[in-house]
């Protein structure tokens, strides 16, 4: 699962410009490695996420990137509004403590047009029906959950809908890992093909959904004083000009024969 997530945000964030991004949970993997932004940050949740941050493998660490880790609620960030070109949210809405606020707080910090890059689990899926049985089990006595510290599942969909109502349109997305969660290396071997399948055939049932969005500002047009606009649009009327007396027929006439 780590792996599919690294792999797809380093597909994303590397072609997303500005001055600022943020990552904001999930500290086992560095979404922000290929994004070339002068100044990232990193947001855990408490010091024992600080911990796995700085306990990650060499190879997952980044030599060049200088990278500010912070220990803060996703509810709550310390940054200005309209601040940050670049929020991730790997995980970010199903560990907060309010994912609408959490969603509200990112639409607050990004500048208009900035990205949005969020990752969660999907309800409908393998894993979504073991993490429901597990939760059963529980209530009878069973020790933990499939997937600890977590708050419910968001659907995919259900997601569609809260960044609509903020203003964000969603740019690209998809889902992946559809084979089931086993902990034996030979048994994820026999069921890979589910992956290579399930990208055809039931692409919405995948373990894992990845979503791109955009902040869109509606652009404002400044209207003047109604009084003025109708003194601009009154018609003004011209003096009239000093015209020569009209000239008969008869006239025409005599002075056509003089002329002869």
């Amino acid at each position: 699962m780590l792996d599919w997530q690294q792999t797809q945000f380093d597909r994303v964030v590397s072609d997303v410009f500005g001055y600022h991004a943020l990552q904001v949970g999930l500290p086992q993997i560095d979404t922000l490695r290929h994004n070339r932004m002068p100044h990232r940050w990193m947001a855990c949740r408490s010091p024992a996420d600080l911990g796995l941050w700085l306990a990650r493998p060499p190879q997952a660490q980044d030599p060049v990137a200088k990278q500010t880790v912070l220990v803060t609620e996703s509810v709550a960030l310390p940054f200005p509004d309209q601040s940050l070109d670049l929020v991730v949210l790997p995980h970010g809405l199903e560990t907060s403590l309010d994912p609408h606020t959490t969603l509200r707080e990112v639409e607050r910090v990004l500048v208009p047009e900035g990205r949005l890059v969020i990752s969660g689990l999907n309800p409908m899926s393998l894993w979504g029906l073991r993490q429901q049985r597990s939760r059963w089990f529980k209530r009878w006595g069973a020790k933990d959950e499939f997937v600890p510290d977590v708050s419910d599942w968001m659907a995919y969909w259900r997601l569609r809908d809260w960044l609509k109502l903020l203003n964000f349109q969603v740019e690209s997305g998809g889902f992946g890992i559809y084979r089931p969660a086993v902990d034996k290396q030979v048994w994820l071997q026999r069921w890979a093909w589910m992956d290579s399948a399930g990208d055809r055939w039931w692409p919405i049932l995948g373990s894992a959904y990845f979503l791109v969005a955009i902040k869109r500002v509606h652009g404002m047009r400044w209207l003047g004083a109604s009084w003025r606009r109708a003194a601009a649009s009154a018609v003004r009327h011209a003096p009239a000009a000093k015209t020569r007396p009209a000239v008969t027929q008869r006239q025409h006439i005599e002075v056509m024969d003089e002329g002869r």
